[in-house]
């Protein structure tokens, strides 16, 4: 039994099969699946979502993308969602200074204020970080002793950054970047420092699709039926067996999110 902790399932690109999408998962052997917020509206999106099929769970929360675009009361807003039963985290919040869709002081501001949300209502944390490590575990570091724990979601850091999450007691959600032996290959040389109690695997679906999936899918949109493709490329990188990585992956999500059907 996998658990899936980053799909976008209320992206367009499911809307014509989104029942099929989960039924096709679940014959994967992808029985859970955290259904990620970006935004308050995707946020409710997911959470209504929820509400149809017993296997999902979400999180509430507004990426560094969306920071120029939160409403005066966003934090009422997000605070409503995750009273509710199947909503199980805070985020996506974080930083990206690789793109700067929302300005770098925004972004600050926006992850601050979830931060001190998370720490008020004692929920963990669905991390984003890209291109702003320092100043992300600054501010971050800042709230943690408050904050029951977290995971960096779709961590593609190097070495350093992966040894100052672990140190934090960070959880690391492992994608289908590490099937791409191009743009992967550092992430899967230094896969074998996370430690079996630390792991989670995502596909972070309809994106990053396993480059090792053969033969080729046709679309380019990734499912939650390819998180298999992960967990086998990354039980090698990780060198071990992958029945192991699947019941410390699959605990560790159930732990963190308090996930129950």
């Amino acid at each position: 039994m996998l658990v899936d902790i980053g799909v976008n399932l209320t992206n367009s690109r499911f809307d014509k099969d989104r029942s099929d999408v989960i039924a096709n998962a679940r014959l994967a052997g992808v029985e859970k699946m955290l259904i990620t917020g970006t935004n308050v509206n995707e946020s409710q999106q997911a959470a209504m979502l929820c509400e149809q099929f017993d296997n999902l769970f979400s999180t509430a929360g507004v990426h560094p993308h969306d920071a120029d675009n939160v409403s005066r009361d966003y934090l009422e807003q997000l605070r409503r969602l995750l009273e509710q039963p199947k909503v199980k985290a805070v985020g996506e919040c974080g930083l990206d200074f690789n793109r700067n869709f929302s300005t770098p002081e925004n972004q600050q501001t926006v992850f601050a204020e979830q931060l001190a949300l998370a720490a008020e209502l004692k929920m963990p944390l669905f991390l984003h970080q890209r291109d702003a490590f320092a100043t992300w575990q600054d501010i971050l570091l800042q709230y943690w002793s408050q904050i029951p724990g977290g995971v960096s979601h779709c961590f593609t850091g190097d070495l350093a950054q992966l040894k100052h999450c672990l140190d934090m007691g960070l959880y690391i959600g492992i994608t289908g970047w590490i099937c791409d032996s191009k743009r992967g290959s550092e992430l899967y040389d230094i896969a074998r420092y996370i430690p079996l109690d630390r792991i989670m695997v995502e596909t972070d679906a309809p994106y990053l699709t396993p480059k090792n999936i053969r033969p080729r899918p046709k679309s380019s949109r990734n499912e939650p039926k390819y998180l298999p493709h992960v967990v086998s490329t990354l039980a090698t990188a990780m060198q071990v067996e992958e029945h192991l990585l699947i019941e410390h992956a699959t605990r560790n999500s159930e732990q963190l999110f308090a996930l129950s059907c």
